[in-house]
């Protein structure tokens, strides 16, 4: 990715549990960024400088108690932008990616981390690059990004089984045998849930 190119990310949808967001500012760190944070009981704003510019992610909390990072952003540090894109990968999120470059616009569809359309944009004309299965009308499109409810909460169960495995590795750590079997109960109920879902 060059220097000079300007990424956007439209209609941006990933979500996180609070340790995944706590993994997220510790490589930000180690990549050398400077950045502060704070929270209140509907947000968790992670600011992040990149030179002169200050990036505002906002991560809204769900009832669930996870984390999801919706909304538009420009970024034009390469590296910022290339880690968001790993992000959008990993997380298995929905975005409209648009790439300004030399008087060229690349836009990327990526539906579940994976891109499904890639067109090119040069003045008022458009070339479709890459088109996964048939074309969609714009109204398709939208309902796809809509009708994610079951994909969405396979995730935040496999969230939940983190965390749950977390607990349970703290538990035996301090050999406390009534949160042990706690977590294993939790974990049964949660694999039985995963089952029926991916059934």
């Amino acid at each position: 990715m060059n220097k000079g190119c300007e990424v956007e990310y439209c209609n941006l949808e990933l979500r996180f549990s609070r340790r995944h967001i706590h993994n997220l500012i510790k490589d930000l760190i180690s990549e050398g960024y400077s950045l502060y944070w704070s929270e209140d009981e509907s947000y968790l704003v992670l600011s992040v400088r990149t030179g002169r510019k200050l990036v505002k992610l906002r991560f809204q909390q769900l009832r669930t108690g996870h984390y999801k990072l919706a909304g538009d952003y420009v970024i034009r540090d390469a590296k910022l932008a290339e880690w968001l894109e790993k992000l959008i990968g990993s997380t298995r999120g929905h975005a409209i990616v648009k790439r300004v470059k030399d008087h060229h616009i690349l836009v990327e569809n990526i539906l579940f981390g994976e891109v499904i359309r890639l067109v090119e944009v040069t003045g008022f004309k458009q070339r479709v690059i890459y088109q996964k299965g048939p074309v969609l009308s714009a109204q398709e499109m939208e309902d796809m990004y809509a009708s994610n409810e079951g994909e969405t909460r396979l995730l935040l169960l496999k969230m939940e089984v983190d965390d749950e495995l977390e607990k349970l590795f703290k538990a035996m750590t301090e050999k406390d045998t009534i949160k042990i079997e706690n977590s294993h109960k939790r974990l049964q109920t949660l694999s039985h849930q995963l089952l029926m879902m991916e059934a």
